[in-house]
């Protein structure tokens, strides 16, 4: 009779503890890490950095899957989709997961109820540059320049709706100035123009356009954060250049989709925070721009209902839409 007693327990023992054994052995194959711009961009750069070293924490290779389209909004929805077994992530941004709320009239996913937060890597400045052949070598020149000839001159950016997009209609707006904007598919485009000349002004994240600020290729003629950045401290602040007031930045975060297991989230969070917590890691973000901050779950989460919150009226004074 015990026996007879003990196997349903043992059996039903079994059938509880199987899932955990199966998720606690996550990962058994490869995880694509969506990165939702085109390649040659701060996201993507960041992505490859990051997923090189999970790919070492995890002992699985973690791959960059550029899915650029609508601001991000294309690679976003595909994560969203997606099977929640934690094979599939996505590095979000500030595009994906403050802007897209405001933006669309019908959003095309909720960034809070659809994503299941994993960390918050970095903080990226953003960075007003123009070409070196474009007759402007400051700020105010540039704002000088702007007025003298309304409408004649270009800026890029990554896309509409951009967190890069948005710093340009603010600067437009904080400065009375006017330039048309051109929207590319991510980063890496918008530089080829901006590298030729074809559109001498662009905004871009500090980390895809720094070689080129390094270089010389491209002019920087000021940070959009309040602070200026380690790895340029001789570039001035926008602020500092002659907008006050003037701030904008963005940052790259990890999210799976919603209901993926807690327990994948936790493997997940605690081979991302080590990967940035790697002094090599760090060294090759801060050369680039970024600020490591590598956060648990719930600190993104938070994270993410500010930045919404903070968006929303900057938005809607800018007056752009998506439909």
């Amino acid at each position: 009779m015990k026996l007879a007693f003990a196997l349903p327990v043992f059996a039903a023992l079994l059938s509880v503890s199987a899932p955990v054994v199966a998720q606690s052995d996550f990962p058994t194959k490869p995880i694509n890490l969506v990165v939702p711009f085109a390649a040659g961009g701060s996201t993507d750069l960041v992505g490859r950095i990051v997923a090189e070293a999970m790919s070492k924490e995890l002992g699985q290779n973690v791959l960059v899957v550029n899915q650029a389209g609508a601001g991000g909004v294309v690679g976003a929805t595909a994560v969203a989709d997606a099977a929640p077994d934690g094979y599939t992530i996505l590095m979000g941004t500030i595009a994906t997961h403050a802007l897209s709320a405001s933006l669309y009239a019908s959003p095309p996913f909720d960034p809070s109820a659809d994503f299941e937060p994993i960390s918050l890597l970095v903080t990226v400045p953003n960075v007003l540059l123009v070409n070196p052949e474009f007759p402007a070598n400051s700020v105010e020149e540039l704002i000088a320049k702007l007025k003298a000839e309304p409408e004649q001159h270009a800026y890029a950016s990554s896309g509409n709706g951009t967190p890069l997009h948005l710093s340009g209609e603010l600067f437009k707006s904080m400065t009375e100035t006017d330039m048309v904007h051109v929207p590319y598919q991510g980063s890496g485009p918008a530089l080829v123009d901006a590298l030729s000349g074809a559109v001498p002004i662009i905004f871009d994240n500090l980390p895809s356009a720094s070689e080129h600020m390094k270089a010389g290729t491209l002019k920087p003629l000021a940070v959009t954060t309040l602070e200026r950045s380690a790895s340029f401290p001789d570039v001035p602040t926008m602020d500092e250049a002659g907008v006050p007031g003037y701030e904008t930045n963005t940052w790259n975060a990890l999210f799976a989709p919603a209901g993926t297991p807690p327990e994948v989230i936790a493997k997940l969070n605690e081979a991302a925070v080590a990967a940035v917590s790697d002094p090599a890691v760090q060294q090759r973000l801060a050369e680039a721009g970024a600020v490591v901050v590598g956060s648990t779950p719930e600190e993104l989460a938070d994270h993410v209902t500010t930045e919404v919150e903070r968006w929303a009226p900057v938005i809607e004074a800018a007056g752009v839409a998506i439909q």
